[in-house]
């Protein structure tokens, strides 16, 4: 049964969910429910690319956040590769790219 070339592939939503693990160590926040994800996307070959931003870009722990988020993603059945892009546009708000329980945690109203 080789099943190896009809693999299975994670979805956007399975991804997303793995890489809620991956928290802001200040914030203690996940990354995801901060909204420091933009984007998430598999291809057919199971290359996952991921768009994050930090919450500012002098930010020293942006390489911790990529490695946590690359060694998850990479023991996903179905994921040949990982790809972490640091984007800086559009600049992170918390205000509205956080989730609503972030906000109350951090008292944005």
């Amino acid at each position: 049964m080789a099943e190896t070339e009809t693999q299975q592939r994670p979805s956007v939503d399975e991804l997303r969910e793995v890489i809620r693990q991956v928290q802001d160590p200040e914030l203690h926040m996940s990354i995801i429910d901060l909204g420091l994800v933009y984007n998430i996307d598999i291809d057919d070959y199971g290359v996952v690319t991921i768009d994050l931003t930090l919450t500012t870009p002098a930010c020293p722990i942006g390489p911790m956040i990529q490695g946590q988020a690359y060694h998850l993603l990479t023991q996903l059945d179905g994921v040949e590769d990982v790809e972490v892009n640091l984007v800086w546009d559009p600049p992170w708000d918390p205000r509205t790219m956080a989730s609503e329980e972030v906000k109350l945690a951090l008292g944005i109203w």
